[in-house]
């Protein structure tokens, strides 16, 4: 398993300085075509890596969407694994000028603050988009800036993983955030023992830290608690992924399958044979209370409370190997495979171009 995880790591990016600085990236608009149909630029020839079932947005993804996010003005932003960031504004789809020392840009995560920035992790660091421009922001240590795992607290602090470990950055400069130097024993990181998978504050402000193959570190006011296979984790190789309305905590993992922590005990749902798969992620929560999540070469889960219904290709999804699941404001479910892009409508899987033809 992990075999995701091996195709998206490629070779590490240059360092940046120390000193917190901005590249500005005028936001313009290039390819545009006039009266052309849905306003679209002209379908870029270039080859896929894997064969494309359903829309790759126009011709622009040659391996598959990362990660998807549609901010409080509508604009869906795509992250690609490779070909940079793609946006759909309402008029036009196209791929966003970014300055980056990096031909081949991987986009791992996309979120939103208060007042409407997009925060972009990537293979080249932190980006910012103010609605007008991006900016490179510079400054974060390590020999590695790959950002993994990004998101912003209660307070507005964001919150960075890289391969190197955790930054704050507070709007000016990045400050490093130690982690306890505990591990588990003979650790089997996917990538290295210091990255940081994924980040998630729960209703009480805990952040939970995902480490590579190091379990999960709880931490609230100097405090950490460790969660590894020895107190109640599966396995050592897994992420906190999603707070549901509930409360409940989802932990999908490497070679472990998908858990739940409802405050007091971890439940996994692989391990008792209720479903199949032991690579799982992606978990989001729709606007009625269905949980979603992937499991490699297995397919899409949903969970409705009480029971658990697998998708597959024979349902119509375009691939059983699914890495992002998004829903945008009407409701759609997104699902970016290593063959395109498809939409769940609420009753079945259709190409993303039937529902949202600008997507073709």
């Amino acid at each position: 398993m992990g075999n995701l995880v091996l195709i998206i790591i490629t070779l590490q990016i240059l360092a940046c300085t120390e000193q917190v600085k901005e590249k500005h990236s005028d936001d313009s608009v290039k390819n545009q075509v006039e009266n052309q149909v849905y306003n679209q630029p002209l379908i870029f020839k270039q080859n896929t890596t894997f064969p494309q079932i359903h829309t790759n947005l126009n011709g622009m993804v040659r391996e598959f969407v990362r990660t998807m996010y549609q901010d409080t003005n509508g604009n869906y932003w795509f992250g690609t694994n490779g070909d940079g960031i793609i946006r759909y504004d309402g008029k036009v789809l196209e791929k966003m000028e970014i300055e980056s020392s990096h031909p081949q840009v991987r986009v791992l995560k996309i979120v939103e603050d208060k007042a409407g920035n997009v925060w972009f992790g990537t293979s080249d660091g932190l980006l910012k988009y103010d609605g007008r421009k991006f900016s490179q922001i510079e400054g974060l240590q390590g020999d590695d800036v790959e950002v993994w795992s990004l998101t912003i607290d209660r307070n507005g602090l964001i919150w960075v993983g890289t391969v190197e470990g955790v930054s704050h950055f507070d709007g000016e400069k990045f400050t490093p955030f130690l982690l306890p130097e505990t591990k588990v024993e003979n650790p089997e990181p996917i990538y290295s023992i210091n990255r940081v998978s994924s980040f998630l504050e729960d209703n009480d402000g805990n952040m939970w830290i995902s480490k590579d193959g190091n379990g999960i570190f709880k931490y609230k006011n100097g405090n950490f608690t460790q969660f590894t296979n020895q107190n109640g984790l599966t396995e050592n190789n897994a992420n906190a992924s999603l707070l549901d309305k509930k409360g409940n905590i989802w932990i999908g993992s490497y070679y472990g399958g998908a858990s739940k922590f409802d405050g007091n005990t971890f439940r996994n749902f692989t391990k008792d044979g209720i479903i199949e798969g032991i690579e799982t992620g992606n978990f989001i929560e729709d606007k009625t209370g269905n949980i979603w999540f992937t499991a490699e070469n297995v397919g899409v889960y949903k969970y409705d409370g009480a029971k658990f219904t697998l998708y597959t290709t024979e349902d119509g999804l375009t691939s059983n190997l699914v890495l992002s699941i998004f829903e945008d404001n009407r409701g759609q479910l997104w699902f970016g495979t290593w063959q395109g892009l498809c939409i769940f409508d609420g009753e079945k899987f259709v190409n993303a171009n039937e529902k949202e033809p600008w997507t073709s």
